[in-house]
């Protein structure tokens, strides 16, 4: 499956929450990414950002889809961080 995942998270979390992500995810832009993900990782990921969140201040936000091609993504202005499929 492919997901987009954005957090905000208070300032003494959102280190831990960029690690985490980047574990799991492609980083595009300031608490954002996306990437293919299994079920059993997607479920990995969430469980981990449940142990560093604060569910009272915080907020994780995934958007699903089932493959990247049914996702039309525009960019307008700088690429923060560009996708290389390279194999």
């Amino acid at each position: 499956m492919y997901v987009i995942a954005v957090y905000d998270m208070g300032e003494k979390r959102v280190g831990k929450m960029l690690k985490l992500c980047r574990r799991y995810l492609n980083w595009i832009q300031n608490s954002v990414f996306e990437g293919e993900i299994t079920e059993a990782k997607l479920e990995e990921l969430k469980l981990a950002v449940e142990k560093i969140m604060n569910p009272d201040d915080d907020s994780f936000i995934l958007f699903k889809t089932r493959q990247e091609k049914w996702l039309e993504k525009e960019i307008i202005g700088k690429e923060c961080s560009s996708i290389d499929n390279f194999l």
